[in-house]
């Protein structure tokens, strides 16, 4: 890595400016000062600035992975079965898992060392959508799609949807801002169907894309901020629920 570039990424500043601290004879790397641009730092390079230590920003790292069926959203598990984990290289196994998701479903989940972006993605507080495309064991009623909007209470709390869309009688896709344990679960046995299968496919505005099962991916910047890009607005309690064509 040119010095220039190395330093900008340790924040001292753009590189049009790290380049005035080389020239300027600011910089010395293994104790030796240094006034050439083109002079390029490795691994285990001592590099001070005005007889200051400066290193290289840690850069957080964000994986979407495609959870397959049986396996847990854990990052070990005291019976020996199979985590999300198990997915990826062992160099990821310190990463924290953002959007939970049961052991029989399946889907998009997120890996990631960003603290501050793990809350804004799970903390019901900020919003977050969720989109899950559910098949059941028969056909819902689309009359019952309105309680399912308006919600109300199951194991872990009360319970509502944000969006609800009809694909087929077996199949639909749900939105939701909560993170209640086996909620969609629960929700849809309340009205007399079963889920028989439960895939994410969307955070915020990112969707699993060409993913499939069992394959990850780590996210650049731009994929990072469509994590971020999408917010339920507050739905007062006392609004009329509606149906909402869900992406």
């Amino acid at each position: 890595m040119r010095l220039n570039r190395f330093l900008a990424s340790c924040g001292l500043g753009s590189r049009r400016a790290c380049e005035s601290l080389i020239r300027d004879g600011q910089v010395t790397v293994n104790g030796q000062r240094v006034e050439a641009l083109a002079t390029t730092i490795s691994p285990g390079d001592s590099v001070r600035v005005s007889g200051k230590s400066v290193a290289l920003r840690h850069q957080p790292i964000t994986l979407a992975v495609y959870k397959p069926p049986g396996y847990l959203s854990a990052r070990a598990d005291a019976r020996g079965r199979r985590t999300v984990y198990d997915l990826v290289p062992e160099t990821f196994s310190k990463l924290f898992h953002v959007g939970r998701l049961d052991l029989e479903s399946e889907g998009l989940m997120v890996l990631t060392d960003d603290g501050a972006l793990a809350q804004r993605l799970s903390h019901p507080s900020h919003r977050t959508p969720k989109e899950y495309e559910v098949t059941l064991d028969g056909p819902l009623d689309p009359a019952l799609i309105p309680r399912l909007l308006a919600g109300f209470p199951i194991l872990g709390g009360r319970a509502r949807m944000e969006a609800v869309r009809m694909i087929e009688p077996h199949r639909v896709r749900v939105v939701l801002a909560q993170g209640i344990k086996r909620q969609i679960r629960l929700m849809f046995y309340r009205m007399g169907v079963e889920v028989r299968r439960l895939i994410r496919t969307r955070i915020g505005a990112f969707d699993l894309g060409p993913l499939r099962p069992g394959q990850w991916k780590v996210l650049t910047p731009r994929e990072i901020a469509r994590l971020e890009a999408d917010k339920i607005p507050n739905r007062p309690a006392t609004q009329n629920p509606k149906s909402l064509n869900s992406r």
